[in-house]
């Protein structure tokens, strides 16, 4: 960037930005926006899960679910030192909120809980027994994994280097699920009724169609797709993985 560049330009232009420095007041808001809306995602869905892991009917699950667990749970820590760089006060961000609150299993779609931290609105809803939380798993490692694809691309360099690192983490997690939703099938087991129940609930995770901060976003380098495109790319790619299985797309 040349001393002349206003840094809003700088951005616009593609730049990108490699320390807390001279960032400006709008962009660092909604870059400690995706910080703790990631971090809050990873700690709650972590706790949601590690509720489930006596569920699972051999050791080998129990394990790759321990283990996805402890993953979450350090992705989380590594974006909570990077917001810690910009001042949160990440020695108490952890117990601050209750992680393993959620709403009623019948409480409507894209809900949000009183007292509500800055998780993705699926994460506020329950788990019930092993089939269900790999079902959830599965459909929201695939979305996961799209929203990563888009923020390794964020102009600010540190964050992004953080999420390119972790995506292959998150889809071996989703290659469990998918692993744990065949050997499910395999035994006669009823995994239907989960998909209708967690596909709009993961849809929602991908925000409103259509988003008035957008093209500010885009400038600042921190955000490239749309919402809309974000969410067709996964309905594309869940789509044909429940059709794979055998199983149906839910409507709407």
């Amino acid at each position: 960037m040349t001393e002349t560049m206003k840094i809003e330009d700088y951005l616009a232009r593609g730049g990108r930005l490699t320390s807390p420095a001279n960032v400006p007041a709008r962009y660092r808001a909604e870059l400690m926006k995706i910080m703790a809306i990631f971090v809050d995602s990873e700690l709650a869905g972590a706790a949601g899960f590690a509720d489930r892991i006596n569920d699972a009917a051999g050791i080998e699950g129990r394990i790759a679910a321990a283990r996805i667990v402890a993953e979450k749970t350090a992705h989380a820590g590594k974006v909570l030192k990077l917001m810690g760089e910009f001042g949160a006060a990440t020695d108490r961000y952890v117990s601050h909120h209750p992680w393993t609150a959620r709403l009623d299993r019948g409480a409507e779609v894209g809900s949000t809980r009183i007292d509500h931290d800055m998780r993705l609105s699926v994460f506020n809803y329950p788990l019930t027994g092993w089939a269900d939380a790999v079902v959830m798993n599965w459909l929201m490692g695939m979305a996961v994994d799209i929203q990563l694809g888009e923020l390794g691309q964020l102009s600010y360099q540190p964050l992004a280097e953080t999420f390119r690192e972790i995506r292959p983490t998150e889809a071996r997690h989703t290659e469990l699920a998918a692993a744990g939703i065949a050997l499910l099938l395999s035994e006669g087991g009823e995994v239907q009724a989960s998909v209708d129940y967690w596909w709009p609930r993961v849809a929602t995770s991908f925000g409103r169609e259509s988003s008035d901060k957008l093209a500010m976003l885009q400038g600042f380098g921190l955000r490239h797709s749309s919402n809309a495109d974000l969410r067709a790319a996964w309905e594309l790619r869940a789509g044909a993985a429940l059709k794979a299985q055998a199983l149906e797309v839910p409507a709407g």
